[in-house]
């Protein structure tokens, strides 16, 4: 079996303090909050210049995790056949897999494209977006150590 659990759905917003409200509202719990951005996160996500601030929010289980994310850098086009990953209202879903190239080696035959790059990040896990059908945007974690 490839996939051993799903990690998190990510969803870009315009105003993070509204978004993590009403989910906090909605009864789920903050997790944390960061921003990203560089080398690694441009690589990523196949865009130059990312700079963007990210809250994790987390059912009360534990369980179920949304990361919502707002884009500082670079500006969303929008309207394009191939939205750009921080693009307001695209969903994504994230996998936790055996082996990324494995997987991606699978997917291809069915369509998928990677977005950018599978990117390392530092020795916790190297991470890749395809498109699927659709232009569903799916993320694969693969944890290293």
């Amino acid at each position: 079996m490839t996939i051993r659990r799903m990690d998190h759905v990510g969803v870009v917003v315009e105003d993070l303090a509204a978004a993590v409200a009403f989910f906090v509202e909605l009864g789920l719990e903050l997790e944390g909050e960061t921003t990203v951005g560089g080398d690694w996160a441009d690589r990523l996500i196949g865009l130059d210049g990312v700079r963007a601030d990210i809250a994790v929010v987390r059912t009360p289980d534990g369980h179920g995790r949304v990361e919502l994310s707002t884009f500082h850098s670079p500006v969303a086009a929008g309207g394009a056949p191939r939205t750009p990953l921080n693009t307001p209202g695209i969903p994504r879903l994230t996998f936790v897999v055996d082996d990324v190239d494995d997987v991606l080696a699978r997917l291809r035959p069915h369509g998928a494209e990677l977005v950018g790059e599978v990117a390392r990040y530092k020795d916790y896990c190297r991470y890749g977006y395809v498109r699927g059908p659709e232009g569903v945007i799916i993320g694969l974690v693969e944890e290293l150590g």
